[in-house]
């Protein structure tokens, strides 16, 4: 298995939590503070975004992963690059040793400014023995 390299990671819960390369440890870095308004708003909308397609080992004891990836939604027609981001989310969770296992995708409905949509995408990994 290719264990997952020491580093600050998204545990989840949205604060980064230290894997020491085999286990979660107990130093966490809180999120910054909001920032009021309506950017404060739309900068967390797109953290919680970010934050969510991170790759991350899983907790201490589990074998499985779960992302979610909010894809890009574009204004005017097609070619948002979808396809990339999500091999883009899949390739970085395969390098800390974990498998696709299950995707699913949901879209918004909605119709963009010029016929674009919102899509997430759920993904569940699991981790190579």
């Amino acid at each position: 298995m290719a264990n997952a390299q020491a580093g600050w990671y998204d545990d989840g819960t949205g604060q980064k939590r230290w894997w020491n390369g085999e286990n979660w440890t107990d130093d966490i870095q809180p999120p910054p503070p909001a920032e009021p308004g309506i950017g404060g708003m739309i900068s967390r909308a797109q953290a919680d975004a970010v934050a969510g397609a991170q790759p991350r080992p899983a907790p201490t004891g589990m074998s499985y992963v779960v992302l979610q990836v909010v894809l890009k939604e574009k204004f005017f027609g097609s070619g948002s690059n979808n396809l990339v981001e999500l091999e883009g989310v899949i390739n970085r969770q395969a390098a800390l040793g974990y498998r696709l296992h299950t995707i699913s995708t949901a879209s918004s409905g909605s119709t963009g400014f010029g016929g674009g949509d919102r899509i997430q995408a759920t993904l569940v990994f699991e981790r190579l023995v």
